[in-house]
C-alpha cells in the first residue's frame, strides 16, 4: 500500500469518526432536550422523586421497568389518559432525576410509590408494573393494601421456584457481558441502535428481531420509540446496575397476602423469560386472573392494541365506582 492511499484511507477513517460523534452528540442532546420541563420533583417521606401526570379520573400509577423512567412510563400509560385515567408516572430510584437511595429493594420502592402518593394526595390508585416494575408493584400491593385498588403485572420480573421449568434459557456470559456493553453509556447503546438493531432489539428489548420484521408499521413505530426513549442510557445506568442486583436476588414474596384483583400478562417466547415467573405469580395470587400470548415477545409485538383494551376493561371493573364518581 502507498503512502498516498494510506493517508486518504486515514483520512477517510477520521472523516467516518467524526461524521459519528457529530450524529451522536445531536442525538443525544434530542434526547435530553425532550425529558426537559415535561416532568416534576416532590419531596416525599422516601426523598425527592421525578414524577409526570396526565388526565383526570381514577389514578393508576405505572411503574416503569429496566431502562425507563417517568417517560417510558407516560408512554405505557398514555393510552388509558383518552378513557378517562389519571395516568401518574415516576421515575423509579437510579432513575433520570430520581436519586438512588441506600436501600433501594423493591419493599423501599413500593414506600416511596405510597410516599408518592402521599405528597399528590393520591388516597388510592390502581397500579401497573412493567417488567423489572413488578416487584415493587407487588410489594406496594402487599405492604399497602388500603392503598391498591387493582394490580396489573405486565411481563413482570418476578420469582419463580427452581422445579418451575424456565420459559427461556438464561443469557450466555458471553451475551450477557455484550448486553451490560451495550447499556453501559450513551455511546455504546447509540452504535448498537445505528448498527446493531437486531441484536439491540433481541438482548435488550428481549423480543425476537423476525417478530418485529413482520409485524404492522404502526407496531414497528411503537419499538422505533421505545428504543429512541432509551437515551441518555447514562442518566439512567444506576437505575440499571440496582436491577441487575434485584434481579439476581429475587425471593418470594408473600402473595398470598395480596387483596387486589390482579391481572397477570406474559408472553410464551418472552427472551427474558418472564412467562414462567408470570404463570407461577398468577397461580399464587388469590382470584388472580392470567392472560398469555404464544408469540410477540418482551414487547407484546402484535397485541399492543388488545393488551390496552383488556387492561382498560379490567380497572373498569374493578375501579368502576372510581371512575364513576370522577
Amino acid at each position: 500500500m502507498t503512502l498516498s492511499i494510506f493517508l486518504l484511507l486515514a483520512l477517510a477513517a477520521l472523516v467516518t469518526c467524526l461524521w459519528m460523534y457529530i450524529a451522536f452528540r445531536r442525538d443525544l442532546r434530542a434526547a435530553q432536550e425532550r425529558l426537559h420541563g415535561v416532568s416534576r420533583i416532590v419531596r416525599t417521606a422516601s426523598g425527592p422523586i421525578e414524577y409526570a401526570e396526565a388526565g383526570e379520573g381514577p389514578p393508576l400509577l405505572v411503574v416503569h421497568g429496566a431502562g425507563g423512567g417517568f417517560d417510558q412510563g407516560m408512554a405505557i400509560g398514555r393510552p388509558f389518559v383518552d378513557r378517562g385515567v389519571r395516568v401518574i408516572a415516576m421515575s423509579r430510584f437510579g432513575y433520570l432525576r430520581t436519586p438512588l437511595l441506600e436501600d433501594a429493594s423493591p419493599s423501599a420502592q413500593a414506600d416511596a410509590h405510597a410516599s408518592l402518593l402521599d405528597a399528590l394526595g393520591v388516597a388510592r390508585t390502581a397500579i401497573i408494573g412493567v417488567s423489572a416494575g413488578a416487584p415493587s408493584a407487588t410489594q406496594f400491593a402487599i405492604r399497602h393494601p388500603d392503598r391498591c385498588a387493582a394490580l396489573v403485572l405486565l411481563v413482570p420480573l418476578a420469582y419463580k421456584p427452581a422445579e418451575v421449568a424456565p420459559s427461556a434459557p438464561k443469557l450466555s456470559p458471553r451475551a450477557e457481558k455484550v448486553l451490560m456493553t451495550i447499556v453501559g453509556s450513551d455511546l455504546a447503546f447509540w452504535l448498537a441502535w445505528k448498527f446493531a438493531r437486531t441484536a439491540l432489539i433481541r438482548l435488550v428489548l428481549a423480543t425476537p428481531p423476525e417478530i418485529v420484521s413482520a409485524a404492522s408499521k404502526d407496531e414497528q413505530l411503537r419499538i422505533d420509540r421505545i428504543l429512541d426513549r432509551v437515551l441518555p442510557i447514562g442518566a439512567r445506568l444506576r437505575g440499571l446496575l440496582n436491577e441487575k442486583r434485584i434481579a439476581g436476588s429475587l425471593t418470594r414474596f408473600p402473595l398470598e397476602k395480596i387483596v387486589a384483583p390482579t391481572l397477570v400478562i406474559s408472553v410464551r417466547d418472552d427472551l427474558f423469560g418472564t412467562f414462567a415467573s408470570a404463570q407461577y405469580t398468577a397461580a399464587q395470587i388469590p382470584n388472580a386472573k392470567f392472560l398469555g400470548y404464544d408469540a410477540g415477545g418482551h414487547l407484546w409485538v402484535g397485541h399492543h392494541e388488545e393488551m390496552i383494551v383488556e387492561i382498560d376493561a379490567f380497572l373498569r371493573s374493578h375501579c368502576g365506582a372510581d371512575r364513576a364518581q370522577s
